[in-house]
């Protein structure tokens, strides 16, 4: 499957929990992070989403929010990966910035220039990526 999102994780399901709207599933990655998706509880049943399959977890780059200087367990998103400024790269309006934990796993992000400023962004300071649950597109084979 090739799609747009510039991030793209495989793994298979840690955990999946059902609610009358809504599922919660955890996907393990190799590297033993975790990505938290809500799915709707049809969607969860139509993928067959149950612990051990294997999946994808999908976020668009203009979905990631970028934080400096902050206890990524305080923000109430389901997903904050704390790391380094990996890779950065300055547009007319936009910034493309690439975070990387400590075990490899690499999230970019799109945000406007004037974010990145203000943030002080630059390779090599530390920031954490953050994203929604409601963000994450799951995919299955």
């Amino acid at each position: 499957m090739i799609t747009s999102a510039r991030n793209q994780f495989s793994g298979e399901v840690a955990q999946a929990r059902h609610g009358a709207v809504n599922d919660e599933v955890i996907l393990r990655l190799a590297g033993g992070q975790e990505i938290v998706a809500t799915v709707t509880s049809e969607s969860a049943t139509r993928l067959a989403l149950a612990p051990g399959k294997k999946a994808a977890a999908m976020v668009k780059a203009t979905s990631v929010i970028v934080m400096v200087d902050v206890d990524a367990s305080k923000v109430s998103a389901r997903n904050a990966v704390s790391g380094k400024v990996t890779d950065i790269k300055k547009g007319a309006v936009n910034t493309d910035v690439t975070i990387t934990d400590d075990k490899g796993l690499a999230i970019s992000a799109i945000i406007t220039n004037s974010s990145s400023d203000r943030l002080g962004l630059a390779v090599g300071k530390a920031a954490v990526a953050v994203f929604k649950a409601s963000s994450v597109i799951v995919a299955v084979d």
